[in-house]
């Protein structure tokens, strides 16, 4: 039986045309959630948010291709889009995760535009690219029962790099150029970090950085993301043309929720105090 091709989960798509539902039905910026607690159960909570879209990260959590597949069956029947972030720019990896059947993205520490050239190609069958030829064998292809796959793959991926160092910064233009880079995702903390100022996000000067490539994504009309996981920071990213932003993650959701709710009972209460600690219902 034959499958049809899903270009509307890819981001390329659904910037184009719009957020329709979700967090911002008003057209503005995608609002994303991280995923890094490895568990799907946990990424299917995630996805009935009403957030856009979720990022489910192989670089800093707890992921292996069998745990993304099975995030990605999770969370397939609700109306987000998900981004998988790869540990590399690898084109082994990258073959792997796109045979997976994630159709969008996020190749980490991409700092010239080489390296850009190289995501594409790695996302691209021969002769455009050096993706490896496995389709009878792939979820992407729902094993050959998509037809036509092979000549059509393009239209269901989705390629972001993300900026995260002062040399991606300085070449960011360059970056946007490249053919088949379809968006960029700025990284802050690891930005911070190369400029200096480790976990200083909020610094000025890396808040000018980030605003400078927010910029020449809009001149080079071209999607650009950003992670901002204080509010304020947010909007004012997506006042300067931010397009998709990651405002928070499903573990520090769960650590601070937790942490707030366990310290409301941790102390006991005035009224508790006065009268010897003895609950005031007693």
């Amino acid at each position: 039986m034959p499958f049809r091709l899903e270009p509307e989960r890819t981001f390329r798509h659904a910037l184009a045309a719009g957020a329709e539902g979700g967090a911002n039905s008003d057209g503005g910026a995608k609002i994303g959630l991280w995923v890094c607690s490895g568990s799907p159960l946990v990424a299917e909570i995630m996805a009935g948010s009403g957030a856009d879209w979720l990022l489910i990260d192989t670089e800093h959590s707890p992921n292996s291709l069998e745990s993304v597949l099975a995030q990605l069956h999770a969370v397939h029947g609700y109306p987000v889009l998900p981004m998988v972030r790869l540990p590399w720019n690898d084109v082994v990896l990258i073959k792997q995760y796109l045979d997976l059947g994630a159709q969008n993205l996020l190749i980490p520490m991409v700092n010239d535009a080489e390296q850009a050239q190289a995501a594409v190609a790695a996302v691209r069958y021969p002769p455009r690219g050096v993706r490896g030829v496995g389709s009878a064998l792939a979820r992407a292809a729902r094993w050959n029962r998509i037809p036509d796959y092979l000549a059509r793959a393009d239209e269901t991926i989705s390629l972001a790099v993300q900026i995260e160092t002062a040399e991606a910064v300085a070449n960011v233009e360059e970056i946007l150029a490249v053919d088949g880079v379809d968006a960029i995702f700025i990284g802050p903390s690891d930005l911070a970090a190369s400029m200096g100022h480790l976990g200083q996000q909020e610094h000025p000067e890396v808040r000018a950085a980030v605003e400078r490539c927010l910029a020449a994504a809009v001149a080079a009309d071209k999607p650009a993301g950003v992670n901002a996981f204080v509010e304020a920071t947010a909007r004012h990213y997506i006042e300067h043309g931010a397009r998709f932003v990651l405002v928070g993650a499903d573990v520090a959701i769960l650590a601070r929720s937790s942490e707030e709710l366990s310290a409301r009972f941790a102390a006991p209460s005035a009224a508790q105090a006065d009268d010897g600690g003895r609950p005031a219902s007693y």
